[in-house]
């Protein structure tokens, strides 16, 4: 790498932000000078957020939940930018001038930031599903239209970026996704019932953040990445398929057209494709995820889509288009908080979204405005189900 990389990490105080960071400052360790913090983001933890000030005084900082006249007496004595409010985020980007945009934001509202990101002309580290499932064509418009890179960071997408990368598009007619299965992959179906959110939020591989482990909990989390898989890597949506490996070694494999698969491994440690993305298109040593496979056993089977019916919809909607894949991803936030407010039985969030979809999708997704509006919609019909059947 010839000189600094500007970096901006937005949701900097959660799971993916806070291993950014660590990428970072061990690079800088091994090489310094590789990366400069310009920038972080996060919701509303304003306190942490003032902590890091300390650790990246260059940095500006954008906390999207709070006024500036509620975090004020927090901030008042950092010698840094502070912005606030819903705009927080553009703002920081007009402030600085960055290379690469690290999209941590939880959920739907990492659409915009992605929108953003790519606006202010950076390269985006995408680990939102959201802004796939939401809206790829606009985000793949504006990225095409600037000769910006969109880089995964899930650890499946990264996986298939590196083998697609390696292999060469042409040569690959499947993907694979491996998934965990998460927590009660075995479990008998008649005790799902019971399942609390704290048992739904403990995943056994990966230690992430309660709405993600929960979506691992339901498969919905596969279903988001099934969607983000063929519109990242245009793949027809048969020729993309889910591998559960509990393991969580095998991220992700190809099979190229001599029907050979190449699989794709390492260690369950999401330092390697964040490091992999901050470095892109270099390659650098990395300090994460080497894999020893002496004296492992992996285990491979197909998903059982009768207790994992999040997949069945996630192909439903998209064998569809771009709304009902909003809508799915709309319908599944508002379900998964309704669980975790015991509003809802865990096995109720596919009937939530299964309702949802079952409305009229036939909507265009011609721009951003259009996007926001099909995903409150979705959001409405969703909280209408969630208050008729509560619990």
């Amino acid at each position: 790498m010839n000189r600094t990389k500007k970096i901006v990490v937005l949701g900097a105080t959660g799971s993916i932000g806070k291993q950014t960071l660590t990428c970072v400052d061990d690079a800088n360790r091994l090489r310094p000078g590789t990366f400069e913090i310009v920038g972080l983001s996060a919701y509303s933890n304003v306190q942490a957020l003032a902590e890091l000030a300390k650790r990246y005084p260059k940095a500006g900082l954008a906390c999207v939940g709070l006024s500036m006249t509620g975090s004020a007496p927090t901030c008042s004595n950092l010698g840094t930018r502070w912005f606030f409010g819903p705009d927080a985020i553009r703002k920081l980007l007009d402030s600085l001038e960055a290379d690469l945009v690290v999209n941590g934001v939880a959920s739907a509202a990492g659409f915009l930031a992605s929108i953003l990101a790519l606006e202010h002309d950076c390269d985006l580290a995408l680990a939102n599903k959201e802004s796939v499932v939401m809206g790829f064509s606009q985000i793949k418009k504006l990225a095409d239209a600037k000769g910006l890179s969109i880089i995964p960071v899930d650890s499946e997408h990264a996986a298939l970026f590196q083998l697609t990368s390696r292999i060469g598009t042409q040569s690959i007619t499947e993907l694979t996704l491996t998934a965990s299965g998460g927590p009660f992959r075995t479990m008998p179906l008649e005790q799902l019932k019971a399942i609390t959110p704290e048992d739904a939020a403990r995943h056994p591989v990966w230690k992430m953040g309660k709405k993600i482990s929960i979506d691992s909990a339901t498969l919905a989390n596969k279903g988001l990445e099934l969607i983000e898989a063929v519109r990242l890597f245009s793949m027809p949506e048969d020729r993309v398929s889910i591998l559960i490996h509990p393991e969580s070694i095998v991220h992700a494999l190809v099979r190229t057209k001599d029907s050979a698969l190449y699989a794709y491994m390492s260690e369950p440690d999401m330092k390697l494709p964040i490091n992999i993305a901050l470095n892109w298109p270099e390659e650098e040593p990395a300090l994460y995820g080497r894999l020893d496979l002496a004296g492992k056993i992996l285990h491979f089977e197909a998903p059982d889509t009768g207790r994992f019916p999040m997949l069945r919809l996630a192909r439903e909607a998209l064998r569809l288009d771009e709304a009902v894949t909003n809508a799915y991803n709309a319908a599944n936030e508002v379900a998964v908080s309704a669980f975790v407010e015991h509003r809802i039985l865990f096995t109720q969030i596919p009937e939530v979204v299964e309702n949802t979809l079952s409305k009229n999708w036939s909507l265009e997704t011609a721009d951003i405005d259009s996007i926001f509006e099909i995903d409150a919609r979705a959001r409405h019909y969703a909280e209408e189900y969630v208050r008729k059947v509560s619990c």
